[in-house]
């Protein structure tokens, strides 16, 4: 006999932590989350030099990835060697708006790491022969995402979304990848690279020892205003598109609109309704086009919040003979949520689930340090933590249906079917 499942309890007292914040003497402002006992830190460079602050396609990405190939003092074999040698690590994601340096390391072991991740961003080399590795293989690798239907489909949707020249929008080809010079990529960095265009996290066994490794070594990132950013006119049209692919077994599918950023007063509601439609594994697209018509394995609905816009889209896969009811239930689904309540035992599941992920992001100081970035970096206030915790709170179901009403209608949306 199964036992009765456990007790589903409320989430309280969400609190995130607020950073110590000070600047270096090259103004870069630094956010301190001195949590932990383990003596090891975690330390992110941000830099606001993503496609938006990009004079050339794929130049912020490039310059990126490239970093670690190498400086004026340690080639990329010495810098990998000396990470791998004192147990730290070295990464660099590059995100749609920022290129951020990523370093872990014990606390005793910053004076051997941090002079190398200096020269990094002071004196980068970007070597030819690794600028031609990188294009060969991201042109490789672009050979392969686009014999996938779901790839084809969401750089369809966000190009229309967005506009095929906009920073969200173009696409990359072989030819923007071969255009790529060492030029380009050195005339990036030095405009974009800048203590006026960058911020620092860090977390861990922090405090005043990290502090002084900072300013001696960060601290040499030079002066400079921070970057402009790129931002032509968008104006989506709602419309229709059929990629014909006979030969795929399973037809993608993308319904999405324009959206906003995390500024925009209705984010937060619509954090929670983006949830109630396909944002969990409990949610109404799962449980009707999933569970109970079993016309796809996956589908998911998401809102994706950049640093000056964002966007709304549905996405999944299910075989040819079944794309035109699982669009169908798409928008049904939709259209519910427009006209008929949310119920109070699905609202609650929702508010456990959401609050539960929160309580989950402030687990450790590590990640604090992420959910700091994310509202910093963005330009909110710590304070707009709270003001997400109230709306999922005390969202009620009229202004879910408002919500839905305004932004999840037919006439407004893009559709793409690729299969």
């Amino acid at each position: 006999m199964r036992p009765p499942a456990p007790a589903i309890n409320k989430v309280e007292n969400l609190r995130l932590r607020h950073p110590q914040q000070y600047h270096l003497s090259n103004g870069i402002p630094v956010y301190d989350i001195n949590m932990g006992a383990l003596p090891v830190v975690k330390i992110e460079i941000v830099f606001f030099a993503g496609r938006p602050f990009e004079k050339k396609h794929l130049a912020a990405r490039t310059t990126a990835s490239l970093l670690r190939e190498g400086s004026e003092k340690y080639s990329s074999a010495e810098i990998a060697n000396a990470f791998d040698f004192y147990g730290g690590s070295l990464s660099i994601p590059v995100n749609m708006d920022t290129s951020n340096v990523l370093v872990y390391s014990l606390t005793r072991h910053l004076d051997k790491l941090l002079p190398i991740v200096a020269d990094i961003l002071t004196r980068p080399s970007f070597p030819q022969k690794e600028l031609d590795v990188y294009v060969a293989r991201a042109k490789k690798r672009l050979q392969l995402d686009l014999s996938k239907n779901d790839v084809i489909a969401y750089r369809t949707i966000t190009e229309k979304i967005f506009g095929e020249e906009h920073p969200y929008g173009y696409n990359s080809t072989p030819e923007t990848y071969a255009a790529l010079t060492r030029e380009d990529l050195f005339a990036h960095f030095e405009e974009n690279y800048t203590a006026g265009n960058c911020m620092v996290i860090v977390s861990g066994d922090t405090g005043e020892l990290l502090r002084n490794k900072l300013e001696k070594y960060i601290g040499r990132i030079p002066r400079g205003p921070g970057s402009e950013a790129f931002l032509p006119s968008v104006k989506p049209s709602p419309q229709k598109l059929k990629i014909d692919r006979p030969d795929s077994v399973q037809t993608a599918i993308r319904i999405g609109r324009r959206l906003f950023n995390r500024k925009h007063p209705d984010f937060n509601g619509m954090y929670v309704l983006n949830t109630i439609l396909g944002g969990y594994f409990g949610s109404r697209l799962m449980e009707n086009i999933r569970e109970q018509k079993g016309y796809t394995y996956n589908i998911y609905s998401t809102h994706d919040a950049f640093l000056f816009d964002g966007y709304f889209y549905v996405g999944t896969e299910a075989g040819k003979d079944f794309v035109e009811q699982t669009t169908r239930e798409i928008y049904q689904e939709m259209k519910r949520l427009q006209t008929e309540p949310v119920g109070a035992d699905e609202l609650e599941m929702v508010r456990n689930y959401l609050l539960g992920n929160l309580l989950t992001n402030l687990d450790g100081p590590f990640n604090v340090a992420e959910v700091v970035k994310t509202f910093v970096q963005e330009g909110l206030s710590l304070d707009d933590f709270d003001n997400l915790i109230g709306t999922i709170k005390n969202i009620g179901e009229e202004e879910i249906r408002s919500l839905a009403a305004k932004y999840l209608g037919p006439a407004e949306m893009i559709e793409v079917v690729v299969g």
